[in-house]
């Protein structure tokens, strides 16, 4: 039933229908489940315990019989308690593998019944917890009180505002005595599920069919991107810090390319809504490695303990790696090669096709370079194409809030406002770039400048990678402009962020394939 670490992944099936339940319970152990969890309180059907009869005898899995009395139809507390005792003793009399009940229950009912009338059935006490901001000394006493109901397995459903409130639940599955499981709800509770294997939790659950449930990973990713069962205390942790971050690709890169390489170590998304507390709260050095996304890439300065040149002078980091030797954190900026090599490796080859032959300096020299955006990317964008001899000139969404402005500053270049970039006509040879968020998913029937105005263009690249291709660059292909993807970008700063993260080489072969296969 379980992994090689022990951990159980189990798809919780709320269905309406008996037939319904048992074609969910089929998809689940196609989709890999070790183990459902039969919902009972979601079911239409009053006559829970001749219905519960047909599910367990067709099963095709083990299973988990829960009635929550707060997702119950029931509308009467008591009618609902009385439903709930009936499900639960029925499934002991059938030797389900786990019965769970509500802390609530569990008090109330006499326990001794449950545990003395029971073959090999498991019994998992559960509790919801939104109490605010939980501590380790909190839950420590509340999972004690659980535990002195008898309950085999410990179940937390915890409701989290910052992906920081975690911490303590990590800790408790490290030391907790008795099997514990913890789910945190909502989007920044996903790794509640992705790291439970590392820190000891008993299962963790996965939802059915790819059916987003927020703070639940799907049964496929947790198989085929995430691979639990090679999880275990040693396994360093890496991840991409954004808001948002559920378009990153960076999951289904890093971790094949991991075991690809035979290296321990996990790569999961991170939301998070301040950084400098992450940093502050997830400070140990099973933190190994983290790509930084959007809004981040600035404050992630202030956060290392060392900046390398390239990224101090940029002011924007990308890459932060904690130092095995003394944890401290440093930063790197990969997206600037990345992007500039991406850029002038197109120049090149298309110089190759029309001349045959090319400069030994930089195509980009000389050249009016616009740049849309001036955020991290965009100033990682703005610093290698002055570097390399480009002309710059910004348009940023926020031109009044001085962004533009103090970054043309600094690389001597011009910005003007972003309602002209419509009719701005640059000189022959231009090349624009896009850094801002525009035609990123789910937003990818927008592009920052209209196809016609496109035409003035030599080159346009686009940092926006989900959708592989964008509008921007669909409509520059149409008008015959070279384009560029931000895919090509992404899989250069991914190369360098890996040699970072294990202070080795990185399968550029390997890395490419899987994106062009996956993306």
């Amino acid at each position: 039933m379980a992994a090689k670490n022990g951990v159980a992944v189990c798809a919780p099936l709320e269905c309406e229908s008996l037939e319904e339940m048992v074609a969910s319970m089929e998809k689940a152990k196609e989709e890999g489940a070790d183990i459902v969890e039969v919902c009972m309180a979601s079911m239409a059907i009053p006559c829970h315990s001749q219905v519960l009869d047909q599910i367990i005898q067709r099963r095709t899995l083990p299973a988990i019989v829960s009635f929550r009395m707060k997702s119950s139809r029931n509308s009467s507390k008591g009618g609902c308690y009385n439903t709930c005792l009936k499900v639960l003793k029925r499934a002991l009399d059938l030797h389900v593998e786990f019965i769970e009940m509500d802390y609530e229950v569990a008090c109330e009912v006499n326990m001794a019944e449950y545990l003395n009338n029971r073959s090999n059935t498991r019994i998992i006490v559960s509790n919801y917890v939104n109490a605010g901001k939980p501590s380790v000394d909190k839950l420590a006493h509340l999972i004690a009180c659980m535990q002195a109901t008898g309950a085999d397995v410990i179940k937390l459903d915890l409701c989290v505002d910052y992906i920081t409130d975690l911490a303590p639940i990590f800790t408790l599955l490290t030391h907790c005595q008795v099997p514990l499981i913890a789910v945190a709800v909502g989007s920044r509770g996903l790794i509640s599920q992705l790291l439970a294997p590392k820190f000891g939790g008993f299962l963790v659950y996965g939802t059915l069919g790819g059916k987003p449930v927020p703070g639940l990973p799907s049964l496929l990713s947790l198989r085929q991107v995430y691979r639990l069962e090679y999880m275990n205390t040693d396994t360093k942790v890496f991840g991409v810090i954004s808001n948002p971050v559920a378009h990153s690709k960076g999951p289904m890169l890093h971790n094949p390319t991991f075991r690809h390489m035979g290296y321990n170590g996990i790569y999961v998304p991170l939301l998070v809504d301040d950084i400098e507390e992450f940093f502050e709260t997830y400070s140990g050095p099973d933190f190994a490695g983290f790509s930084v996304g959007i809004p981040h890439k600035l404050a992630a300065v202030r956060c290392c303990d060392e900046v390398h040149p390239l990224a101090k002078s940029i002011g924007a980091v990308n890459t932060i790696v904690r130092r095995p030797m003394d944890g401290k954190l440093i930063g790197y900026n990969t997206d600037c090669e990345a992007c500039i090599s991406a850029i002038e490796d197109a120049l090149r080859e298309r110089q190759v096709g029309r001349n045959g032959g090319c400069h030994s300096t930089s195509p980009i020299s000389g050249r009016t370079f616009v740049l849309i955006g001036a955020g991290g990317a965009g100033r990682a964008i703005a610093f290698g194409a002055k570097y390399k001899g480009a002309r710059i000139v910004i348009f940023n969404r926020n031109y009044g809030k001085e962004r533009a402005k103090a970054l043309a500053n600094e690389v001597s270049g011009e910005a003007l406002p972003y309602e002209t970039l419509e009719k701005f006509r640059p000189e022959k040879g231009a090349i624009l770039a896009n850094s801002s968020a525009v035609g990123m998913e789910p937003n990818s029937d927008q592009s920052p400048v209209s196809k016609e105005a496109l035409r003035a263009y030599d080159l346009v690249f686009d940092a926006v990678y989900t959708p592989k291709i964008t509008r921007l660059l669909k409509e520059a292909a149409e008008v015959g402009v070279t384009a560029v993807s931000g895919i090509e970008m992404f899989v250069r700063q991914a190369l360098g962020q890996f040699r970072l993260f294990i202070g080795g080489s990185a399968p550029e072969d390997f890395m490419r394939k899987l994106v062009m296969e996956q993306f």
